[in-house]
C-alpha cells in the first residue's frame, strides 16, 4: 500500500470516526428491532420463549443473507450504504406500530408478516456492516479494522440490550421504541451525507430520500400515541381507560358501562360483572376451613381482589401480597374506579405489599404462613409456567404452618383439562394431599382451583363456617352488608369438588423446572379452544 501524506491522514479521520461510530448505532438499531419484534409478539402471542428463539434466528439468519448479498454491491459503496440506512430506518422504525395494526386489524397473516418484517430488516443490517468494512479497508490495516467494527458492533448491542427493558420500553413504549431507533439510522445517514459529500455524484438526490425518510418517522413519532390508541380501540371492545407498558408486561383497563375489564398482554383477567366468583371460589373454601388463620400470604394477585375477600376475615392480622409489578400494584392502590373495586385493600394496615418475583422472594423469606393464595396469570410462558413447578412448590411447602394450606388457581378442568390434572399431579408429587374443585366464571367458563396440604382439606369444616355467615338477600342493594359472599354458599360448596365425566382426571406429567410440560400441555389445549 502507498504511503499517505500526514494531511491526509488527519482528513479522514471524522470520516473514520464516523463511520464507526455508525456501526455503534447499526448495531443498537438492528437489535432493538429483533426485541422490538421479539416482545411484541410474546405480548401478542404468549409463549415469549418460542417468540424470542424464532425471532432471534430469523434475524440471524438474515444477516447472514445480507452479508452474502454484500458482495453484489461493487459500485458507489458510500451511496449504497446511506440508502440502506435509510430503508432499515424506514422498516425498522415502523415495524412495532405496523405489527400492531396487523396484528389488531388482520389477526390471520401476523406470522407472516413479523417473520417478513423481521427477515427483511436483518438482511439490511446484515448489509450494513460489510460495507462499512469495504469502506475502511484501505484506511486501517485488516487487524485493525476488524477489531474496531466489531468492538463498536458489540457495544452497541450491550447498549441497547441494557436501555431496552430498563428504559425505552417501560418509558416510551416499544412503538415510539422503534421509531427512535428509526430516526438515528437517518442520523447516519445524514451524516455519512454530510462527510461523504465530495464523494458522491448523487448527493442531492440522496438528500431528497433521506430528508422524506426523516419526515416520516417525526410523524410517526409524532404520532404514535394516536396509532397506538387507534390499533388498542380496534383490539379491544370497550373504551380503552388505562394503557401502560411496563417492563414485564402490558397492562390495559377497559371499561363499557359499569363493566370494567383488566387485560393484561391482551388477555383477559378479569370482568367486574362476574369477579367476585372467582375470587370468592378462590379463597373462602379454604380460608373458611382454617378458623385460626392469623397470617395469609398472596401471590401474584396485585389487583387486590382476593385480598378484598380475605380481609372479610377479622381473625386475619396480616396479609403479605407479593407481585412482581409495582405499575400493577400501584395502579390498584391509587385508581378510585379500581379501588373501590377491590374496597381499598391495598391501602389496608393489615396489608403489606411486596413487589419481587414470587420464586426468589420464597427462596429468601423465613415466614411461616397459615393460608397461601397462589393466584398467578396462567402458565402460557415458561416464566410463568416456573410457578407451576414442583420445585416452586417445595419451596411454597416450607413457609407453610403446621396445618396450613394453600390454594392454586389452575385454569380450565374443561377446557385445558391435562394442564389443570397436571398441576394436582405436581403438587402431589411433592407430598401435598390435594382437593381440587371447580366453579363457573361465566367471562372464563369453568374455572378450576387446588386445595393442598399436609393434611387432608375438610369441606365440612368450610361448610360450617359458610353456613354461620348471612348469605346475600335477592334484593340486595347500597345497603347490603359488603362482608356477605355474592355466590359462594354452605349450600353449593360440596358441589364445587364434584366433577363430571368431561372434567374427570386425566393422566399428567410432574411439571419441572427442566420439562416445563404444563407449558406444552396448556398452548395445546388452548390452540384447539382459540380455533
Amino acid at each position: 500500500m502507498p504511503s499517505r501524506s500526514p494531511d491526509f491522514e488527519l482528513a479522514f479521520l471524522p470520516m473514520r470516526h464516523a463511520l464507526l461510530f455508525s456501526v455503534f448505532v447499526i448495531a443498537s438499531c438492528g437489535l432493538a428491532y429483533e426485541l422490538i419484534a421479539g416482545a411484541l409478539s410474546s405480548y401478542l402471542l404468549g409463549d415469549s420463549v418460542t417468540q424470542f428463539s424464532t425471532v432471534i434466528g430469523t434475524y440471524l439468519f438474515a444477516m447472514g443473507a445480507g452479508s452474502w448479498l454484500s458482495k453484489y454491491i461493487t459500485r458507489d459503496l458510500i451511496g449504497r450504504f446511506i440508502q440502506i440506512e435509510l430503508m432499515v430506518g424506514l422498516l425498522g422504525g415502523f415495524s412495532a406500530i405496523g405489527l400492531f395494526l396487523v396484528f389488531t386489524w388482520l389477526a390471520g397473516p401476523f406470522k407472516l408478516v413479523l417473520y417478513l418484517a423481521v427477515f427483511g430488516v436483518g438482511v439490511l443490517v446484515g448489509l450494513e456492516i460489510p460495507l462499512v468494512m469495504r469502506i475502511l479497508k484501505g484506511e486501517l490495516a485488516f487487524k485493525d479494522l476488524v477489531s474496531q467494527v466489531l468492538t463498536f458492533d458489540y457495544l452497541g448491542a450491550l447498549a441497547v440490550s441494557i436501555l431496552f427493558p430498563l428504559v425505552l420500553a417501560p418509558q416510551i413504549g416499544m412503538v415510539r421504541t422503534g421509531l427512535l431507533f428509526g430516526l438515528l439510522n437517518v442520523a447516519v445517514a445524514l451524516w455519512a451525507l454530510h462527510l461523504f459529500r465530495e464523494q458522491l455524484p448523487s448527493r442531492r438526490w440522496l438528500a431528497v430520500q433521506s430528508w422524506t425518510v426523516f419526515g416520516l418517522l417525526v410523524a410517526g413519532f409524532a404520532g404514535a400515541g394516536q396509532l397506538t390508541s387507534l390499533a388498542e380501540t380496534h383490539l379491544y371492545a370497550d373504551d380503552i381507560i388505562h394503557a401502560e407498558t411496563t417492563p414485564y408486561q402490558r397492562l390495559v383497563v377497559t371499561r363499557w358501562r359499569d363493566d370494567l375489564r383488566l387485560f393484561i398482554n391482551n388477555n383477559l383477567q378479569f370482568s367486574s360483572h362476574d369477579e367476585y366468583r372467582y375470587h370468592e371460589a378462590l379463597v373462602h373454601p379454604g380460608l373458611a376451613s382454617l378458623p385460626g388463620a392469623k397470617r395469609v400470604l398472596v401471590l401474584g394477585g396485585g389487583d387486590g381482589l382476593a385480598v378484598r375477600e380475605i380481609l372479610k376475615y377479622p381473625t386475619v392480622e396480616s396479609v403479605t401480597l407479593v407481585d412482581l409489578d409495582p405499575a400493577m400494584t400501584d395502579l390498584f392502590a391509587t385508581a378510585p374506579a379500581l379501588v373501590a373495586l377491590n374496597e381499598g385493600a391495598l391501602s389496608s394496615p393489615r396489608v403489606t405489599v411486596v413487589n419481587a418475583d414470587a420464586l426468589q422472594w420464597l427462596e429468601e423469606s423465613r415466614e411461616f404462613f397459615d393460608f397461601v393464595v397462589v393466584d398467578f396469570p396462567d402458565p402460557s410462558n415458561f416464566a410463568l409456567g416456573k410457578l407451576y413447578t414442583s420445585a416452586f412448590y417445595r419451596l411454597l411447602e416450607k413457609r407453610l404452618s403446621a396445618r396450613g394450606l394453600i390454594v392454586v388457581q389452575s385454569t380450565s378442568p374443561l377446557y385445558a383439562r391435562q394442564s389443570f390434572w397436571c398441576v394436582v399431579t405436581t403438587l402431589e408429587s411433592v407430598g401435598f394431599k390435594t382437593a381440587p374443585y371447580h366453579a363457573l366464571v361465566p367471562s372464563f367458563g369453568e374455572w378450576g382451583y387446588i386445595i393442598a396440604g399436609r393434611q387432608e382439606f375438610s369441606i365440612s369444616a368450610a361448610t360450617e363456617v359458610l353456613a354461620s355467615a348471612t348469605t346475600i338477600e335477592a334484593t340486595a342493594g347500597p345497603t347490603v352488608d359488603r362482608k356477605k359472599t355474592r355466590f359462594l354458599t354452605a349450600e353449593i360448596l360440596p358441589g364445587l369438588f364434584e366433577f363430571p365425566a368431561d372434567m374427570a382426571r386425566l393422566p399428567a406429567e410432574v411439571n419441572q423446572l427442566n420439562n416445563q410440560v404444563l407449558v406444552r400441555y396448556f398452548e395445546a389445549e388452548w390452540r384447539k379452544v382459540i380455533r
